[in-house]
């Protein structure tokens, strides 16, 4: 914050939220400035949802933005609130900082607190206000109740103190935030688009090196596929029942009946990524009962794919996980191929698409071994696959290593974010001089790329 000023004058607040406050502003109880309201629902209201992405919008159009679906309330509307825009929402996640700004007109559930302003005030000013991490700590340590997902009732948000200042330099603030962080925002959304590229580049690359190899000089041929097109003139098409010794499932009983608090892992679909594990939350089951189920018992090397859910998502069984067990997964044994080789062509579009052909389901996807059994790949000899293999290691370090920098700077733009909005909203920076840039100023939006 450093390029921005700070105001002349500073008093204390006497707030710990708020600190100094620049000496002209006022500091009133959140009960002087806004009320609860309960006027009932009126007929002809439309149901409101409050959320903390969008605020409180219709429920029709939250549908939309989710792409799902909104459980209305067909009947016992009448103890619904009214709501009128510009009314103010505390919602049932106040601990996350649920206070939720209304543009609409229409009606909300019982459970929720509808405030409206006693005083004039920038309702934009006090969005982001309400929304600003200290106000939110301010919420957090006024109840025990929040940190359980209860909502805070009004008495309790009343008993909170909140500044005021005139209603022009709160439009101000406000409009100073609504360009900064659009700006930011841009920012952001580059990062996230930049991520998504360079998944799509991964995935080409690695496409590619699995289908025609690392060699461009090759003679090709017909690979006899249609989807397939040319490969190498010397690899050969096979079957996954030809290239490895056994492909089976794992566990389908119960697997309750073994999970324990200790032992070794005990494997389900949601613990499979790409190319690897998450093993944060993955149960347990003994080592003596893992030998028993041997079927399901796991072997370093060989492949696991998930069966259910996110069908084909394929990783190999790691060192450390020799002897673990797994549930309702596809077990595809090791054999005479080099298993990272295999794991990328299950794992790209070559893999991927004939998964997406044998599944099934509509709630969850899922595909069977019968189907599985019958994928093709072009296979290549071992010493190809071995450099296969090392070349795709590499190239998910190079593309790990790039998105993780996105990550990165998406981070650092959010906290920037989150920082400048305390810091107006809070009067440690004085933005009264403002002035929006003229539109030849605006930087124009950049494509990203990869």
């Amino acid at each position: 914050m450093a390029k921005y000023k700070a105001y002349p004058e500073y008093k204390d607040s006497g707030i710990e939220w708020l600190g100094e406050v620049p000496s002209h502003w006022e500091i009133l109880s959140a009960k002087r400035m806004f009320q609860s309201v309960r006027t009932p629902a009126y007929k002809s209201d439309e149901q409101l949802a409050a959320s903390q992405k969008y605020g409180v919008i219709p429920q029709s159009l939250m549908m939309q933005l989710n792409e799902s679906k909104v459980m209305l309330a067909l009947k016992g509307t009448e103890s619904f609130r009214h709501v009128e825009a510009n009314n103010f929402v505390i919602s049932l996640r106040s601990f996350e900082g649920g206070i939720e700004y209304s543009q609409y007109t229409g009606c909300v559930s019982p459970a929720y607190t509808v405030l409206k302003n006693s005083k004039p005030i920038s309702y934009c000013y006090y969005r982001y206000l309400l929304k600003c991490m200290p106000f939110i700590a301010a919420l957090q340590s006024s109840t025990d109740s929040l940190r359980d997902g209860k909502s805070i009732n009004y008495e309790q948000f009343s008993a909170l103190s909140l500044p005021l200042s005139s209603v022009q330099e709160q439009n101000v603030i406000a409009a100073f935030l609504d360009h900064e962080t659009a700006k930011i925002d841009n920012l952001i959304e580059k990062q996230q688009r930049l991520i998504e590229l360079l998944k799509e580049k991964r995935q080409a690359v690695i496409s590619h090196a699995v289908t025609k190899g690392l060699n461009p000089d090759v003679p090709m041929k017909d690979s006899g596929v249609k989807w397939l097109g040319e490969v190498p003139e010397h690899w050969v098409i096979k079957r996954l029942k030809h290239i490895s010794p056994k492909v089976g499932v794992g566990l389908v009983i119960n697997p309750s009946t073994y999970t324990k608090d200790e032992g070794v892992y005990f494997i389900f679909g949601g613990d499979v990524k790409e190319f690897g594990f998450d093993l944060t939350k993955t149960r347990r089951i003994s080592p003596q009962d893992s030998n028993k189920l041997l079927p399901s018992r796991l072997n370093s090397r060989d492949l696991v794919s998930v069966r259910v859910g996110y069908p084909g998502i394929t990783s190999v069984v790691t060192d450390d996980l020799e002897g673990s067990n797994c549930a309702s997964i596809i077990i595809i044994r090791r054999g005479s191929y080099n298993s990272d080789w295999l794991c990328a062509a299950m794992n790209v579009w070559v893999g991927r698409q004939q998964v997406d052909l044998a599944s099934y389901g509509a709630a969850q996807k899922q595909f069977n071994v019968s189907d599985a059994i019958e994928f093709v790949f072009p296979v290549p000899p071992i010493n190809e696959q071995n450099d296969i293999a090392d070349f795709v290691q590499k190239t998910l370090n190079k593309f790990d290593d790039l998105t993780q920098k996105a990550f990165k700077q998406i981070e650092l733009l959010q906290e920037r974010r989150s920082a400048l909005i305390s810091a107006a909203v809070t009067g440690k920076i004085d933005v009264r001089d403002w002035v929006a840039p003229s539109t030849q100023d605006v930087e124009e939006p950049q494509e990203a790329t990869v």
